[in-house]
Order: C-alpha cells, then structure tokens, then sequence
C-alpha cells in the first residue's frame, strides 16, 4: 500500500533539537514554568546598529526586487574581507554562496558533493542534521565515534577506521555542537593532510568560529592545510556570532565549478535569500566585533558555572567545553537508578523525566548518536541556567 508522502520524506528524521525547543516553548506557552536548554540560540539581543541597518533597508525599493542567486554582490564581497580578516581564508566572490541559514549551506554542500552511494565521515557525537542532510542525497552517513576521554577531539586514528573505498567527504566541525570540543591547531593539520593523501573532500563548518574559551584556538583546516588543494567546502552564518539566529543569513564558499553548480541548484530552489536580511548581514559583517566579546565573556561565565552544577551532581560527568555554548554531559550513572520516582534506561527516557517532573528540557544524546548523555545549551539567562540545574540536582538528591 502507498502512503501519501514519498518514501524520501517518510524516512527523514525531524530535528531533535528544534523538537525539543518547541515542546519546551509550548508548555511554557501554558503556563508551566519550563526552563530550556535546547536550542542553540543566543539569548542575546541582535546588535542596533546591525538592526537599524535592516530597517533603513526596508524604505529602499530596490530591496523589494530579485537579487541575484548568489547574494547581494556588497554581502558577497563582505564574506571575502571577513574571512581573510577572521581565518586568513583568501577567496573571492564568486567563490561564495549566500544561503537561507547555515543549515541551508550544509544541506546545498552535500547536495552539490555526494552522489548516492557516496559514504561521509561524521564525528560523533554529531549535530543532528548532518546525517539526515547527507541522507537526502542518498549518499550514506558514517559515525566516526569519538573518544570522551579525550574531550571528543577527532583524530586521524578514529578517522582512518571509518574509511572505505568509498568514503567522499568528511565533515569537520571545530569547535564542535555539541560537545564543545575545540580540535587542537596540530591535530586539524594531521587531520587534513589524511583527508589530502586519501583525495577525500572536506565540508568545514565554522559557524562558532568566535565562541572559544581559555587556550582554545580555532583555526580554518583549508589555510593551515594547504595540501587540501581546492577539496573543500567552508559553511558559515552570522546566526550564532551576531544573535541572528532568525534572520537567516548563511553561506557556502568552495571551488568555482563546485559554487556554479551550487549557484545552479540554489536557482531552482529558493533563488535569492531575503534582500532585508543580506542588508543587515552587510552590517554585522563590515562592523566590529564588540558584540561577540560580550557574549563570548557571558558565556565563559556560564559554561564555567554550568560545568560545575553538573560535576556535583552524583551521578553526572561533565568535562568543561572550551568552545560554543553547549554542555555536554554523562548521565549513565542516573540510569536504572530512581530520578523523580521513576527508573529510566536511556538518556531519552531520562530527558523526559526531567521535562515532566520538574519542567527542564534537555536534548538526549540520541539524538548526537551518542546514548548516554545530555546537551544543555549555556546560552540562557544565568538565573535561568543556575534555577534548571538547582532542580536536576535537588531530583536526583530525592531519587
């Protein structure tokens, strides 16, 4: 028997996280007193001069027209002069690609790359999109499951027992949703020379490029690499850097054959991005950087103090995350235990314990490919952070 939706779609999983946010966001819409930690969303304010410049865009009637499908030529040559300023990536425009969103550049890169049949290496604990993105191509997710005692860095030697033949690409995403992991300058050396010495592309997603703590380093692979040649694709946004998470404004930079194709697929699909939100993102990206030190220095606070709560939590581990805002948590030593009057055996289980019993909402690590833990998000108020977690604690304390 038929079903009503292809078959393509029946087999798409939906976005845990933004499953997650939305069931948080709709008991808090009743009245529960819901405190969440799923998304990965500043809880800051989108910068005023960023959205004055969005404004002033509106009374402009040649934004009320199609730009061209590749971006507004002023953002494109923005994204040039921002990442040679931010990563010493020397591009140029027609090398870039702008997109609805950073998720929209990652699913356009994996579908201008793969062909079906095609295998990618994802690092595990992994967002939940990529393999759900690289599904849609028909090309085949590959869990490259990497080592908690080791701060979830990836290496050559995690990466060399995942390949095969038929291995296309590997994903590379430093510092790393959601565990926070920042992968060593020498270590993404290494890793890129195996990627080069085995002709396998490389997808770097650098959306938290600013969010790194203490002695962590980011670094592009594609400029400290450049045995690369031109096998990569570099996925970027304002949404995390510039608290535009609903403005959507991402893009992709790669070869010029591999952006003409891009350009085309794009053409086809959404053509232009909003002309309002590649004006603001002109803004963000030709102006200073003052707004991400602030949040950059709101966060160190919290991942510090999010780290600790956990660690006094019997029965939970947390190592500290040296870059973006998540917290990533073992919470095997809460199965089969009593929390909240019941017993839970999977971190999903327990995850929803917490949302009904003392209304925190948490992303299992299910949805990471990695069981057995949480990811809380530190990008909330710290009144907010430290209420949540005063509850995970005072719960598992009762049993």
């Amino acid at each position: 028997m038929s079903t009503r939706v292809s078959d393509l779609l029946s087999g798409l999983a939906p976005s845990a996280t933004l499953a997650v946010d939305g069931k948080a966001k709709a008991l808090k819409a009743t009245g529960e007193p819901v405190i969440g930690y799923g998304a990965g969303e500043p809880d800051f304010p989108t910068p005023v001069h960023i959205v004055e410049a969005a404004a002033k865009a509106c009374y402009d009637p040649s934004n009320y027209k199609y730009t061209p499908t590749a971006g507004l030529q002023v953002l494109r040559e923005a994204i040039v002069s921002k990442s040679k300023r931010d990563s010493g990536l020397e591009i140029t425009p027609n090398q870039v690609l702008v997109t609805n969103g950073g998720k929209h550049a990652v699913a356009t890169a994996f579908m201008t790359l793969l062909n079906p049949g095609d295998e990618v290496l994802i690092p595990a604990p992994f967002w939940t999109t990529y393999p759900e993105a690289v599904y849609l191509t028909g090309a085949k997710p590959v869990a490259v499951i990497t080592n908690e005692a080791n701060g979830f860095r990836l290496t050559v030697e995690d990466l060399e027992r995942a390949r095969t033949e038929k291995t296309k690409l590997l994903v590379f995403v430093s510092p790393s949703n959601p565990t926070g992991a920042v992968v060593r300058p020498e270590e993404i050396i290494e890793i890129g020379r195996w990627a080069a010495q085995h002709d396998i592309w490389v997808m770097c997603d650098e959306i938290y490029e600013h969010l790194v703590y203490g002695d962590a380093e980011h670094v592009s692979m594609p400029v400290v690499t450049p045995e690369l040649g031109d096998r990569w694709v570099v996925v970027n946004g304002v949404a995390k850097t510039y608290a535009m998470t609903g403005w959507r404004i991402g893009w992709m930079i790669g070869a010029p054959d591999v952006m003409n194709a891009a350009v085309n697929y794009q053409s086809q699909t959404t053509s232009n991005i909003s002309n309002i939100s590649q004006r603001a993102a002109v803004a963000a990206l030709t102006g200073d950087l003052s707004a991400v030190q602030e949040m950059r220095t709101a966060f160190d606070r919290r991942r510090k103090t999010m780290t600790s709560m956990l660690n006094a939590i019997d029965g939970v581990r947390c190592a500290i995350p040296e870059g973006a805002f998540y917290c990533f948590p073992n919470v095997t030593g809460l199965l089969g235990r009593s929390i909240g009057g019941r017993v839970a055996t999977t971190s999903a289980e327990l995850a929803e314990t917490l949302l009904e019993t003392i209304k925190i909402a948490v992303v299992p690590g299910e949805a990471f490919g990695t069981p057995g833990f949480f990811r809380l998000s530190y990008a909330l108020g710290d009144e907010d952070l430290a209420e949540g977690l005063e509850r995970f604690a005072a719960l598992v304390a009762a049993g």
